[in-house]
């Protein structure tokens, strides 16, 4: 048993998200979105050093000693798997570990709307699920594609740097690749993908001009890209795709994602009221004629009122999912006021705890 197992079995035991593991600091746990002290005494560095150094990969400790940080996964026999990052930090060594479930939720299990679920039902084009670090975006995509792999006989290719949720063949061929490991970057595996005959490919991260440029031209090509942005809002989200590009080619971009572009599923993670957990919050964006007429006009600043006017067909803005998630008392006054968009509307219930 490695020594950093015991932190971990107990980040598990508690249903906690993540392990802050860093020298100088006592290990500390995020439950429910708070993060808290695991242990009472610091860590010291070459405890932290050791414990992180006996779970590294020989390709981790490579990147880790040239470039200064590593990515990589790491299970737990039986008890389920944590992305993790390690870095160097101003008293030594630190890492971070991010549980991930030991199976991919069902978007039944996950209650997710009727609209995500039709979007799961295309057979091609581009679907974005957005949010920041921790909002639950690979869960969200996770349960997309099981929905897929459950219904469809088919080839699902996954690009993820590292890989977190391991899914089982269903109906589907599944190839999973890691960046690093599989792949030197998401832009040569994607690259790659085109050729490998796949029905959908789940890019973990578009963190770059080349990937997005692969991604659209994929998404026009018949397949069902799926894909994570670090965005905040649908229609940041399709402003970011398109201002990535070079000012001449945005005009064609726009065109490409106003026919391409499936969906856009903005996400944020609430404390419920009781404590019990976190719940998600998600705007949703679908690419309808009047949506896609605003994006090849470039006239994305009225994406949020076709979204408010868009609800019959499931769309929903991220302040209009707070309130519903609010009126169910299923958050706090104060929890909705805290991560809503336009605060002045829970202005009157920010102090109902």
């Amino acid at each position: 048993m490695a020594q950093i197992d015991e932190y971990l079995l107990e980040v598990v035991r508690r249903r906690g998200s993540d392990l802050h593991f860093l020298a100088g600091d006592p290990a500390r746990i995020r439950l429910h979105g708070d993060l808290a002290p695991l242990r009472v005494e610091r860590l010291e560095p070459e405890f932290v050093r050791q414990a992180l150094y006996e779970i590294m990969p020989k390709k981790a400790v490579e990147r880790f000693e040239s470039k200064e940080g590593a990515d990589f996964a790491y299970s737990l026999e039986g008890q389920g798997r944590f992305r993790v990052n390690v870095m160097r930090q101003l008293n030594g060594m630190g890492g971070v570990f991010r549980a991930i479930p030991s199976r991919a939720m069902t978007m039944e299990e996950l209650k997710l709307p009727e609209a995500i679920h039709q979007m799961a039902r295309a057979t091609s084009g581009l679907i974005l699920v957005t949010g920041k670090t921790g909002s639950g975006k690979s869960t969200t995509l996770a349960a997309m594609v099981d929905d897929i792999n459950t219904r469809t006989k088919g080839h699902i290719l996954t690009i993820e740097d590292p890989i977190e949720f391991v899914h089982q063949r269903k109906g589907c061929l599944i190839s999973q690749r890691e960046i690093g490991v599989h792949s030197p970057s998401f832009s040569a595996a994607l690259h790659s993908a085109l050729r490998e005959d796949p029905d959908v490919v789940l890019v973990g991260e578009l963190r770059d001009l080349e990937t997005m440029s692969i991604a659209v031209t994929a998404a026009e090509m018949g397949i069902l890209v799926m894909g994570t942005l670090h965005t905040n809002g649908a229609a940041q989200t399709v402003d970011r795709m398109i201002n990535v590009f070079p000012s001449d080619k945005q005009p064609h971009v726009r065109t490409m994602l106003s026919t391409s572009l499936r969906g856009v599923i903005s996400q944020q993670l609430l404390q419920r009221a009781d404590k019990s957990g976190r719940v998600a919050a998600l705007e949703i964006l679908i690419n309808n004629s009047a949506s896609s007429n605003l994006i090849r006009q470039g006239k994305l600043d009225q994406l949020e009122n076709t979204m408010q006017s868009g609800a019959q067909s499931g769309m929903r803005t991220m302040d209009s999912s707070i309130q519903a998630l609010l009126e169910q008392r299923i958050v706090t006054g104060r929890e909705a006021y805290k991560k809503a968009i336009s605060k002045s509307r829970f202005e009157a219930v920010k102090d109902s705890g």
